[in-house]
């Protein structure tokens, strides 16, 4: 394997305290009971429509006064996108032992453009990022293979030597689809209707810690030689 493919929310970064955050405040200012953090971390995954609906289960999600708390939901993210958010720990360190073996890393991700990159330009990443695709750029996003194709042919690369890793069953998917190598990232925030039966989501290996992630990765990726000058 030749490069590591991450994605974004619950897999290479804990943003869930951030959203927590937000969410209870609108429950606060709405008023109703508080979401409870851990059912908002079942949801992150699913996107803002998703964690806003737990706000407003009332609305229905083309309801234009629904629409409106979730842009409201998403410009007040948007304008303080990492207060509690970092790495999962242990993802440092990860990063970078990849960086010193020459293996790109990247991100394929459902979340739009400008919080992606906000957020990897908040926890200083955006230089060392190789490859970032998002929903903006392709027609289809995951579960369809087309991000994961993209993300490849940017890195120059077949997809056949791509790891993916994910806590979505789309992003199992899509990867499968690929035939990139899949990894489900246990440890991340799994969906409350797939988190029972991991083995269905038909990943090639299932991690329970970032620590378990790295070892696996190490045994997957293919250090770039170094070449001696000597011998050429």
């Amino acid at each position: 394997m030749k490069a590591v493919l991450f994605d974004l929310d619950g897999t290479l970064i804990d943003t869930a305290a951030d959203f927590i955050r937000i969410i209870q405040e609108m429950c606060r200012n709405k008023p109703c009971d508080l979401v409870t953090a851990d059912l908002i971390r079942t949801q992150v995954s699913e996107g803002a429509r998703a964690m806003v609906k737990l706000v407003y289960p009332e609305l229905e999600i083309e309801d234009p006064v629904f629409l409106a708390h979730r842009q409201r939901f998403l410009d007040t993210y948007g304008e303080d996108i990492a207060v509690e958010t970092d790495l999962f720990e242990g993802m440092y360190a990860l990063l970078e032992q990849l960086e010193s073996q020459d293996i790109p890393w990247g991100i394929v991700t459902n979340k739009p453009r400008w919080l992606s990159e906000a957020l990897l330009k908040a926890l200083h990443l955006d230089q060392r990022c190789a490859v970032l695709v998002c929903p903006e750029d392709v027609t289809h996003t995951k579960p369809d293979p087309e991000p994961m194709y993209l993300a490849a042919r940017q890195l120059k690369l077949d997809p056949q030597d791509c790891i993916y890793i994910g806590d979505h069953p789309r992003d199992i998917d899509a990867g499968r689809n690929a035939q990139m190598y899949t990894i489900l990232a246990a440890y991340g925030y799994l969906p409350l209707q797939h988190k029972d039966d991991l083995t269905a989501w038909q990943a090639d290996c299932i991690v329970n810690t970032v620590e378990e992630l790295h070892q696996v990765i190490q045994q997957r990726v293919t250090p770039k030689q170094n070449i001696d000058p000597r011998i050429s």
